[in-house]
């Protein structure tokens, strides 16, 4: 990458981080919060629910604004959504504000992370795509590790404080980028797009990429959000009641988890990626995911599960990046709105996810590994046989 982009890619860098990481820090206290305004385990759960439907709601919107005014104003948008959010989140104790906040909060996430990978598209080559996919989802990786720790240490302070120190480094970001982040697209071409027409509805949106090339990448995504996020959201739970586990060390395996993420995410995608391929890849650690849900299913001990959990985040952070750019490389001049399908899909999987591991674990603790583990085998052969037809209809082509 040349010097201007790989500025470019920093300033990514640092957004996706601030976002993801002034989110993250409200993590560790939100349950004593919402306690301390009377509410519980109900809210909780829509907390989390509330902020994916809206993101998947608005996705594929802010997917065709992205094409059309240009990703810039997509990202500064995004951020100040995430500001607004988290400074309504410190200044009321309503929860019905509260819910509000998320609706907002979902929307500027709907806009920003789209508008982030459709920017990495425009200022890197099909080469470089994979890099710099990958350094962008270590940032989120990071911020996911720094959030909920810093978010810990300040509650010592005051259980609103992590919520202003959110919401003010959201503001500083949202600066940032108004001052540093310049167009990815030459004004012509965002004038262009601007002058596009979009008249479909969301359903219309979903309907469409049904047809798109690269609809089993989406698949794949929202099958692998659903299985991570109801391995995550039962996690805690699981390890409590499973091996007796203590707070500390629930939070070591969540911290270790995300530093394996970050440092696969920044030393390993590419490397994997130019060795094998991007389908290639898909195929081994979709399988190696699999294997690890398998192997859950038998352990004995903390330590094991700790092991296999490191494996299961080793594939998906591998996975998330090498899907992002499979999706980009196939859009063609449709960054935007294929980035924008590509959170929406993720965003069903975060409902969706948490929502049937909870019902599942009331009923048996190990039925959501059960299904995460059908789910995956499912999808690699799915990729399996996506694969094959690639191929065969590009043998066809090239005779």
């Amino acid at each position: 990458m040349s010097g201007e982009q790989r500025k470019k890619i920093i300033i990514l860098m640092i957004n996706m981080f601030i976002a993801v990481g002034s989110f993250g820090i409200i993590i560790p206290i939100l349950p004593a919060y919402l306690q301390s305004i009377n509410q519980g385990g109900t809210a909780a759960g829509l907390m989390i629910a509330i902020f994916a439907g809206a993101q998947l709601i608005f996705s594929p919107i802010a997917g065709k604004w992205s094409d059309q005014y240009g990703r810039r104003k997509m990202i500064i948008y995004g951020l100040a959504g995430l500001t607004l959010s988290m400074f309504i989140f410190y200044a009321v104790n309503s929860i019905w504000l509260l819910y509000a906040s998320r609706v907002i909060g979902g929307v500027g996430a709907a806009l920003l992370i789209p508008a982030i990978f459709a920017y990495v598209a425009d200022i890197t080559t099909m080469g470089q795509r994979a890099k710099g996919n990958s350094l962008v989802s270590a940032a989120m990786s990071l911020g996911i590790v720094i959030g909920p720790g810093l978010g810990g240490f300040l509650a010592d302070f005051g259980l609103k404080i992590p919520f202003l120190v959110s919401a003010l480094v959201s503001l500083v970001a949202v600066l940032f980028s108004m001052m540093l982040l310049e167009n990815s697209e030459t004004e012509e071409a965002t004038a262009a797009r601007a002058a596009i027409q979009d008249n479909e509805s969301m359903v219309s949106k979903l309907a469409r990429s049904v047809k798109m090339p690269y609809f089993i990448p989406l698949v794949i995504t929202l099958v692998m959000s659903f299985g991570l996020m109801a391995y995550e959201s039962v996690l805690g739970l699981f390890l409590d009641k499973q091996y007796g586990a203590t707070p500390q060390q629930i939070a070591l395996m969540v911290t270790a988890t995300g530093i394996v993420s970050v440092i696969v995410q920044l030393f390993l995608v590419d490397r994997i990626v130019r060795i094998f391929g991007e389908i290639a890849v898909l195929n081994i650690f979709i399988g190696v995911a699999a294997l690890g849900f398998l192997l859950s299913l038998f352990t004995r001990s903390y330590s094991l599960f700790f092991v296999i959990s490191l494996i299961i985040f080793l594939a998906t952070s591998i996975l998330r990046p090498v899907l992002n750019t499979l999706i980009s490389k196939m859009a063609g001049n449709e960054q935007g709105f294929a980035m924008g399908m590509n959170n929406a899909y993720m965003s069903i999987g975060n409902v969706l996810g948490p929502t049937l591991a909870g019902v599942l674990f009331d009923v048996q603790i190990m039925y959501p590994f059960v299904l995460g583990l059908v789910l995956l085998l499912v999808t690699l052969g799915i990729t399996i046989v996506w694969q094959k037809r690639t191929l065969k209809h590009s043998a066809l082509a090239n005779k």
